[in-house]
């Protein structure tokens, strides 16, 4: 895995709780107001920020106007990019968050206490898009419900993980669809519990607006009942496409 650190923070906690590491890709636009809104939910005593790059020319990185940051270049691809970051988090606590993706007020005192349950080894949020169609408002409630039945949150639920526990289990596999959900069913099979934090994330509804909330909706039950009859994670990336 190539995974190239550009540079130290400024000011690097000795050791912060939660490790923020986020995967990016042609985010220049929107890099700066997701670091401003983590920094604005947590003190810097308590918290690093990860930014992994999957554009080698670290085109996102590149527009960082944070001092401080923690930053990266790997290999593009989600998993890859998150496990780069992990590898240079020194938090206890490693919280993947999608770019276009916001938490909720006291995020971060969220997750403490949901950790605080040693039989935790990992969780998310409920989902929540940023737009005022009531359509997606089934999409948030579905997403809720299968959450709790299944167990198995999405990567843009704001997932996060012990870092011992993830380094143990080999974190993200380096597949090209699916990372998340492998992640989750994982921990899962391995008998593990999994907390599921009832307030929600606030994520961009630009992937639902450019597919179409139906077709993206049924594409994506589709995909996760093919991945669970094991059809193969490349043909599914074509699909996806």
């Amino acid at each position: 895995m190539r995974c190239t650190q550009n540079n130290m923070p400024l000011s690097m906690n000795k050791d912060p709780a939660i490790s923020v590491i986020i995967p990016v890709l042609n985010e220049a636009r929107g890099i700066n107001n997701v670091i401003a809104h983590i920094r604005s939910q947590a003190a810097l005593d308590a918290v690093e920020i990860i930014v992994v790059d999957g554009d080698p020319a670290g085109s996102t990185i590149k527009a960082i106007s944070h001092p401080g940051i923690i930053t990266a270049v790997a290999e593009k691809g989600r998993g890859s990019q998150m496990n780069c970051g992990a590898i240079r988090a020194t938090g206890d606590i490693l919280l993947f968050l999608h770019a276009d993706t916001f938490l909720p007020p006291d995020a971060f005192a969220r997750i403490r206490k949901c950790m605080e349950t040693p039989g935790h080894a990992g969780g998310a949020f409920d989902l929540g898009i940023d737009t005022e169609k009531k359509i997606f408002r089934i999409t948030e409630r579905y997403v809720a419900l299968r959450t709790r039945l299944m167990r198995i949150p999405f990567g843009d639920q704001a997932i996060f993980v012990r870092r011992e526990y993830f380094e143990r289990i080999g974190g993200y596999r380096d597949i090209p669809i699916m990372e998340d959900v492998d992640l989750m069913r994982r921990i899962r099979q391995r008998g593990d519990a999994i907390c599921v934090i009832p307030e929600k994330v606030m994520t961009s509804a630009r992937r639902w607006e450019k597919d179409g909330v139906v077709f993206g909706t049924l594409r994506n039950w589709m995909l996760q009942a093919l991945y669970c009859c094991g059809v193969s994670l490349e043909r599914l990336a074509r699909f996806y496409r």
